[in-house]
């Protein structure tokens, strides 16, 4: 402290220092948001001690620390600042309640979601699986067959074939024959179907002008498209047709 200028730069300097420093703290608490003035306490005493050195530097007087005690605000406004932050919580409350809740949600869709990419494998795998297994036994169907109607014909082509396709023929035909003879429905038949002999002679007469060479090749191609039939769509019903078609040219030899 300089008494010279403290005596001659002014008329009364405590009194002066304490104007000072209430204005200057008037300020510096202006500079700021009202609910920032507690937390920044200190910050604000050392803005006041600055100020107040600068001001009273021609009165030779240096302020060496400065302290708020305490700040005592009007009823309104504490009731303001109360509701401000009794609002401040509100909204951190909703804000961290609505994050809760959209986690949650995305926590339950992506559940969902998972849930229905998995299902939705596991009916693929199922599909994919039964028709494998379709295609499989369409697949053993058809070559059951296929080798049914090549041993059909090795047999034909062996010996005593022939008659053993006659003695089939007579069979089918007089069981074919009994069934109709059964029903109540009108035919037109011709004047020796009763004749069995005659029939079979006809059924054999077409198998006569083929050598052994041509009905091996008709059991070949039969087995052939019984193969190709079973890798298609309707194996099943195909397959039939082209057994059926086996049998009746292995029946005509």
């Amino acid at each position: 402290m300089d008494a010279y200028k403290a005596s001659y730069g002014v008329e009364d300097a405590e009194f002066a220092i304490t104007q000072l420093a209430q204005t200057t703290m008037r300020s510096e608490i202006g500079k700021i948001a009202l609910d920032n003035v507690f937390k920044e306490r200190e910050a604000l005493n050392y803005s006041i001690v600055r100020s107040i050195c600068k001001a009273a530097e021609p009165w030779g007087i240096e302020c060496l620390r400065y302290e708020i005690r305490d700040i005592q605000l009007p009823a309104k406004i504490k009731d303001a600042m109360q509701m401000q932050v009794e609002a401040d919580r509100r909204k951190r409350a909703a804000i961290l309640e609505s994050e809760g809740q959209r986690d949650a949600e995305i926590n339950r869709a992506e559940g969902i979601k998972q849930s229905q990419i998995l299902s939705s494998e596991g009916q693929r795998v199922e599909t994919v699986n039964r028709a494998v297994g379709e295609a499989e036994a369409i697949m053993k169907v058809a070559e059951s067959r296929a080798e049914a109607v090549r041993k059909i014909a090795a047999a034909i082509a062996g010996r005593n074939g022939v008659d053993a396709v006659q003695m089939s023929i007579a069979e089918r035909y007089i069981d074919a024959f009994s069934k109709l003879a059964k029903t109540n429905n009108t035919m037109l038949l011709t004047t020796d179907a009763g004749d069995v002999s005659a029939m079979v002679a006809k059924a054999l007469a077409i198998f006569k002008t083929l050598d052994r060479d041509i009905a091996s090749e008709v059991a070949r191609e039969t087995s052939e498209a019984l193969t190709q039939s079973a890798e298609s769509v309707n194996s099943s019903n195909s397959s039939k047709r082209f057994l059926k078609i086996a049998e009746d040219a292995v029946d005509e030899k």
